[in-house]
């Protein structure tokens, strides 16, 4: 009775952590084993490496069987060779912060937003680009703002807030 609870709190921390698979998995190892858990992502790539590495499956055969496609495979092994098993982890695309919102871009716009006439969203933009030569995403000026204005409002309770 305990199973269906513990594979259920598996789950959970599978999807929470983005290590939950969504492919279908037909290769036999997977099939009626407690140990082998197709929805762990980790284990399902890290068996499909094993099975071309030390079983001498074909990539194809095991790419399919595993739910990827051959680039996927190629894909996952770079990962794997150059990262170990943190390789196999999912990992989010993209830049992970507003790499191009500095302190120094931060301070200009604080000196901006404390004037008597706060200038609007594209005018800050434009005075960012023509002075420091750096091009900010409009959403990333305005999710930095929203911050510096929650900031703000920790600090000074219910006090009249200003932008930065």
């Amino acid at each position: 009775m305990d199973k269906p609870r513990t594979r259920d709190s598996k789950e959970k921390a599978l999807r929470d952590s983005g290590a939950l698979n969504t492919h279908p998995v037909t290769d036999a190892l997977f099939n009626d084993s407690d140990f082998f858990d197709s929805r762990d992502l980790v284990q399902v790539k890290y068996e499909m490496l094993r099975k071309v590495q030390k079983e001498g499956e074909s990539v194809s055969s095991a790419a399919a069987s595993f739910g990827f496609s051959r680039p996927s495979f190629y894909k996952i092994l770079s990962d794997f060779q150059h990262k170990g098993i943190v390789g196999l982890l999912p990992q989010k695309r993209g830049p992970r912060d507003g790499h191009k919102l500095t302190a120094e871009v931060m301070e200009l716009i604080k000196e901006f937003c404390t004037k008597e006439q706060p200038m609007s969203i594209p005018a800050l933009l434009e005075e960012v680009e023509m002075r420091l030569g750096v091009r900010v995403h409009r959403r990333s000026l305005e999710r930095a703002l929203q911050r510096c204005e929650k900031k703000m409002a920790s600090t000074q309770g219910k006090k009249k807030r200003e932008i930065c």
